[in-house]
Formats: C-alpha cells, structure tokens, sequence
C-alpha cells in the first residue's frame, strides 16, 4: 500500500459508508489497527498483509483540551479531544453538541461529517468531528 493509497481511504471513507466512518488499516499479522492508514503496522512492523478496515463510528473521550485562543476566523471556545474507539484505535477531533466546561473523560460521542469550506475548483470540503452523545460513562 503506497502513502498516496494509504490516504485515500481516509478521504473516500467518510463519504462512502454509510452511515459514513472513518477508514484504517488492519494488519492481518497481529490485528492492530491504526489510524490513519499506515503502510506498515505500528505494532509489529509488518510490511504485508495491511488492509483497509472501517473504524467504529462511536468512542468515548480520553482526553480533551479546550482552546480559547485561535487564528482570527476560527471561533473559540472549541474543544479539542482524544476519542477512544472499541478497536483500540485513538483518534483526534473536535467535539461538538456541548458546551465546552460540560466536556469530560468517559463522554460518549459518535462521529459527525462536517463541511468546513470550498476548494479552488469549488468543491465542498468535508471533514469529520465527534458529537456528544449523552452522559460520561462510570
């Protein structure tokens, strides 16, 4: 798997699924899965038997910062998260759907796609975010 084809599941994957997820990598050696896609495993440095694998769609926060401070046109306060995932895989995003003091660890949240601009050709840019889901977990 090249870089170039390592990253286009991460793109395609979030408007391809249904509902959409974000796309990893698998290694058929040892089960670890990364994000993003890597062409080896971190794990076991396997070069081979890497395949693309759909990651859950809801995690819990690990941990989280809130930023209050950002580059003019980026409205604050926003946070900031690690978002534990069922595969082990921890991913970074943005939490939404809740005001940032009420963020805690163990915050159920599920992923979001969101629009975020246009590129020069026009087309709308899409990424992805976490949106709370309810409670933190005990």
């Amino acid at each position: 798997m090249s870089a170039v084809a390592a990253a286009r599941p991460f793109r395609e994957g979030l408007l391809e699924l249904a509902p959409p997820r974000l796309l990893g990598s698998r290694c058929g050696r040892c089960a670890t899965v990364a994000f993003p896609p890597r062409e080896f495993c971190p794990a076991c440095r396997a070069t081979t038997g890497i395949t693309g694998t759909a990651l859950p769609a809801e995690g819990v926060v690990y941990s989280f910062t809130i930023v209050r401070q950002a580059p003019p046109g980026i409205e604050v306060p926003y946070v900031l998260a690690y978002v534990d995932l069922p595969d082990g895989v921890r991913v970074l995003g943005q939490v939404a759907g809740i005001e940032p003091d009420e963020v805690a660890i163990g915050l159920p949240v599920h992923l979001e796609l969101t629009p975020f601009g246009r590129d020069d050709d026009g087309t709308e840019l899409v990424g992805y975010r976490f949106r709370a889901t309810g409670k933190e977990e005990a």
